[in-house]
């Protein structure tokens, strides 16, 4: 069983949890961003995550996670998320995008390693997000405005020793965050992020630079 990924993906970091969380081997894969022609090859289009294993091929990565949540055990990810989670993620989605996004191309991530791939993942995020310096400029205005979002957060956070759907879907966006080694978040919202990247496997970002 193979997961193609691309590191700073959320979507792809979604696919990854319930390996992690439900110790279910498998082998990583991380493509550089600007290989079209791989996913292509598996699924028709450019995108990931995508699962490979003996029924074929599958992209979609909430649908990967209720594959490899039936694999083993009892279902931990079945359900609907909180509203709160869901409220949340919406409320503070584009502050995240712009604090995020122009940081990004960065070959910390295995798939930019490369100047290409760096240069085309420039292009397609400027297009649809604006210029990165521009959104640079507007760091502390950002910054500011996610860390009031984290506060709130701080009230109704999953339980960093349980294993649900709620962590699915926020633990992406936290861990996103992490690309930022000067946001001061709050403390229980750090020690959710730390605790569950140690518990599915896939580092925060400020732990990839120190092996980088």
């Amino acid at each position: 069983m193979k997961l193609y990924v691309y590191d700073h993906c959320p979507f792809c970091v979604r696919a990854r949890m319930p390996f992690g969380l439900k110790n279910i081997p498998f082998e990583l894969a991380f493509m550089a961003n600007d290989d079209e022609e791989t996913p292509i090859a598996m699924i028709g289009k450019k995108m990931a995550p995508i699962l490979e294993d003996d029924d074929g091929h599958l992209a979609e990565s909430l649908d990967i996670v209720h594959k490899v949540d039936g694999l083993s055990g009892e279902r931990l990810f079945a359900g609907t998320p909180r509203k709160e989670i869901t409220d949340w993620l919406k409320t503070w989605g584009s502050t995240v995008n712009a604090l995020v996004i122009p940081r990004t191309p960065d070959p910390v991530f295995p798939e930019f390693r490369t100047a290409s791939a760096r240069a085309y993942f420039t292009e397609k995020k400027e297009a649809t997000f604006g210029a990165f310096d521009g959104l640079l400029a507007e760091t502390e205005t950002h910054k500011a405005e996610i860390l009031k979002g984290l506060g709130a957060l701080s009230s109704f956070l999953p339980d960093a020793e349980a294993s649900t759907i709620d962590d699915i879907m926020l633990f992406p966006t936290l861990r996103s965050l992490s690309i930022l080694p000067d946001l001061a978040v709050p403390e229980p919202v750090e020690a959710y992020r730390t605790r569950m990247a140690e518990r599915c496997g896939v580092p925060l970002v400020s732990e990839l630079r120190k092996v980088a």
